[in-house]
């Protein structure tokens, strides 16, 4: 690999901003004891907000509210960005609150939030970047038993991936969702995927590459092109691929760094996605639906009559009522039988809540146009994020 360049672009050691050389007269003690004072200020003032969170988790029980509240956690969030003017990194203060909001709603209630596992996969990332790390997060299987989990209310959440920017559609979860239509998207997670090639190992020494199908594939020209003799294996999570790379000998993983440290691994390559901006987005869901932010979307899962134009009627009251449809993907239905041309299912995502007049207006359209239409969720748009 290459060797990364010195921060500043030279061999010269780059001069600190001015804003963070120390003022005249300051010695190291007193600018630690200002930290200390500073530091005894900020403990009493984050328990002073945790016992408020504590008091508004008594209203919400009393009122029969439920605990978690995306819509308000995202407003929280984006008031503190934009009240952000450093020198901290933006990223450091995005963690800080996600934390003290985790935190905070653990005071209140237990939350379990089932997500594909095990440890340090992508969807466990998924789970904490929206959660943090104050809830209780149950790694399965598959994604199947993601949504059994929640049916069966053994947790409150679940959170499985919807799409990748490279890849597209997760089949798995389209199909989960047209077999338990009751449960709805209650919030979205857009996590930023850095894929790395771990392993015990020197990189030369690989034979075999352990990972999820998408991974492998978010990954294959660079796979093709530096270990054209490797065999690539596919499992059912990246997690589960760190875990086979730590028992075997010659065997590597595509997966998160994070997973490298938990399993004691090298990180042979890192950032080796094809794509500098793979984006997966994941649903989070739920038994309820969410209430109006003002920055929502809706998605939507259609059914339409098997014959020509059937897809363009059912959409045109979309553009009509002035409803910006974001994302459309077709999957087929369970029941196509063999001697018929297959019927398909629509998922689709537009701009605003079904609360919203137009949103609700476009629907109403829709619903008469076709043979099935499950409402899916409104819920909050979200910014991407690192894991």
């Amino acid at each position: 690999m290459a060797r990364k360049p010195s921060p500043s672009g030279s061999g010269s050691q780059a001069s600190a901003p001015a804003s963070l050389v120390p003022a005249q007269g300051e010695s190291l003690e007193s600018l630690r004891s200002q930290i200390d004072n500073l530091d005894r200020e900020l403990v009493g003032l984050l328990n002073r907000r945790a016992e408020i969170a504590t008091q508004i988790g008594r209203i919400k029980a009393l009122e029969n509210l439920e605990i978690w509240s995306p819509a308000r956690e995202e407003e929280v969030l984006a008031r503190a960005l934009k009240m952000h003017t450093g020198p901290l990194p933006t990223e450091t203060l995005r963690l800080i609150f996600r934390e003290l909001m985790s935190g905070s709603r653990a005071i209140q209630q237990n939350l379990r939030v089932a997500c594909l596992g095990p440890k340090h996969s992508y969807s466990y990332l998924a789970s904490v970047a929206k959660f943090g790390h104050s809830v209780e997060h149950v790694p399965v299987a598959s994604i199947a038993a993601v949504f059994e989990e929640v049916h069966r209310r053994h947790v409150q959440f679940g959170l499985v991936p919807l799409e990748n920017s490279t890849d597209g559609r997760i089949a798995d979860t389209l199909e989960m969702f047209a077999r338990l239509p009751g449960l709805k998207i209650r919030a979205e997670v857009r996590l930023r995927i850095r894929h790395c090639l771990i392993g015990k190992g020197e990189w030369g020494q690989v034979r075999r590459v352990y990972s999820k199908a998408q991974a492998l594939s978010q990954c294959r020209h660079w796979l093709s092109k530096n270990l054209p003799d490797a065999q690539l294996i596919e499992v059912v999570s990246t997690g589960a691929a760190a875990e086979f790379a730590e028992r075997e000998p010659y065997a590597a993983a595509v997966a998160s760094r994070q997973a490298a440290e938990a399993h004691g691994l090298r990180l042979l390559v890192e950032n080796i996605e094809d794509s500098r901006h793979n984006v997966t987005r994941f649903a989070v869901i739920a038994q309820q639906d969410e209430q109006p932010t003002g920055r929502d979307k809706t998605t939507i899962m259609v059914s339409l009559p098997h014959h020509s134009g059937s897809l363009a009627k059912a959409i045109e009251p979309f553009a009509t009522c002035d409803v910006n449809m974001t994302w459309i993907e077709s999957f087929p239905t369970a029941e196509n039988p063999p001697d018929r041309d297959p019927t398909y299912l629509f998922f689709i995502d537009v701009d605003g809540h079904v609360q919203d007049e137009p949103v609700k207006k476009a629907l109403d359209i829709l619903r008469k146009r076709a043979d099935r239409l499950e409402i899916l969720g409104s819920y909050p748009r979200s910014d991407c994020v690192e894991g």
